[in-house]
């Protein structure tokens, strides 16, 4: 599916709000969460400015980021000159990218971005080796429903059919359909100082760990 004029200006939006309300790197449960990854290949999935795919580097791994935004690239090339990074929409992954070679695949702060959810999973399936891991990190979808006040300003089981607000239900669903065996689901509260005012009774974020086998 290549991306219309519309979609790459709301996902270079999605970009700046993410630079903006958001830390740079791997949130602490998925630093938790990650295996022993010297000599692993990792790809980095709507890498951005490169922060995640660097930290992933530290750890030993070999990585590849990819990303939509020219801008974003240019500037990960610049920082990170060690990490290849490929130019792709991450719903229909450059065909390189597609030949079962890798062993984790992290995904973190992107779903916001998929318009084929289906799309993206199958790609996320045929880029990880037997045996390697899904990594997903991202705003839990409840929180985008809720207010402040802790009102809901959304529909939940709404629509939207520039930038859909995916339900958990169907993320799970669709990286199960795509032949990937669901290993854990987390979901954490929200945190202080976090962008939408939330307190610590709503969802603010989700881990969702995945494996093919």
């Amino acid at each position: 599916m290549e991306p219309t004029d519309h979609n790459l200006r709301a996902w270079d939006e999605v970009h700046r709000r993410r630079a903006e309300s958001l830390e740079p790197g791997l949130p602490p449960p998925v630093r938790h969460a990650l295996a022993d990854l010297k000599g692993k290949r990792v790809l980095t999935l709507q890498s951005g400015t490169g922060e995640s795919a660097a930290q992933l580097a530290d750890l030993g791994a070999t990585v590849t980021g990819v990303d939509n935004s020219t801008e974003a690239l240019a500037a990960s090339r610049e920082r990170w000159p060690r990490i290849l990074w490929i130019e792709g929409d991450v719903q229909s992954l450059p065909r390189e990218l597609r030949r079962g070679r890798f062993d984790l695949v992290y995904a973190g702060w992107n779903v916001d971005e998929v318009h084929d959810l289906d799309g993206w999973a199958a790609g996320i399936a045929s880029a990880l080796s037997a045996g390697g891991d899904l990594l997903m990190f991202d705003e839990h979808p409840a929180a985008k429903s809720v207010d402040g006040l802790m009102h809901w300003r959304e529909d939940y089981f709404g629509e939207d059919k520039h930038l859909p607000n995916w339900r958990l239900g169907q993320i799970v669903t669709a990286v199960a359909r795509a032949g990937l065996v669901v290993r854990a689901l987390e979901e954490y509260p929200e945190q202080p100082g976090n962008p939408r005012h939330h307190d610590a009774r709503v969802p603010g974020t989700f881990l969702l760990h995945a494996r093919r086998p």
